[in-house]
């Protein structure tokens, strides 16, 4: 496997929550970034190239320990998608459910089906990843590999005001 890609080793990812990471969505930068190799006269920076593209922003993402195997989803409710379920700490999780605090959603961990609150039967935006030798690599070839933890100047919301009690 690809060590860019490689998110942590098996054994860093909690069973009883979550690992946060981070992704950036690929497409015409990637293209561009080839590009600007193949071409020595290119002075722009990366930054500028992103910005002519139109390139998503990086995204948030999380791991999910499945009894061995792990499933990967970005990190926001489905009730409303500026919410983080992982806020930087790791999601509460209840019998192998994720939680969303802010509005007391349970994700199933397995398939991202909302089994309760107010976005039931929507599903969790899955992440492939895969294990291999001991690690966790992410397979999407929709997403690159940004790093691990959370997005430090994102204005997301990372505050809880469920009134359901963990």
């Amino acid at each position: 496997m690809d060590d860019s890609r490689r998110i942590a080793s098996l054994e860093d990812v909690p069973d009883e929550t979550t690992l946060l990471f981070r992704v950036r969505k690929r497409g015409r930068l990637a293209s561009k970034r080839e590009a600007k190799l193949e071409t020595e006269s290119e002075t722009k920076t990366e930054a500028e190239i992103g910005e002519e593209s139109g390139d998503e922003e990086t995204k948030e993402a999380i791991l999910v320990r499945l009894d061995g195997d792990v499933a990967g989803w970005l990190n926001y409710c489905q009730h409303l998608t500026h919410i983080q379920l992982d806020k930087g700490t790791g999601a509460t999780m209840r019998d192998g459910e994720i939680i969303c605090e802010n509005h007391g959603a349970y994700f199933e961990s397995d398939s991202g089906l909302c089994t309760f609150g107010p976005c039931e039967g929507a599903y969790l935006n899955s992440i492939d990843v895969t294990v291999d030798g001991g690690s966790v690599f992410l397979t999407d070839e929709e997403y690159e590999y940004v790093g691990r933890g959370g997005i430090e100047t994102d204005g997301l919301d990372r505050t809880s005001t469920s009134n359901i009690e963990f």
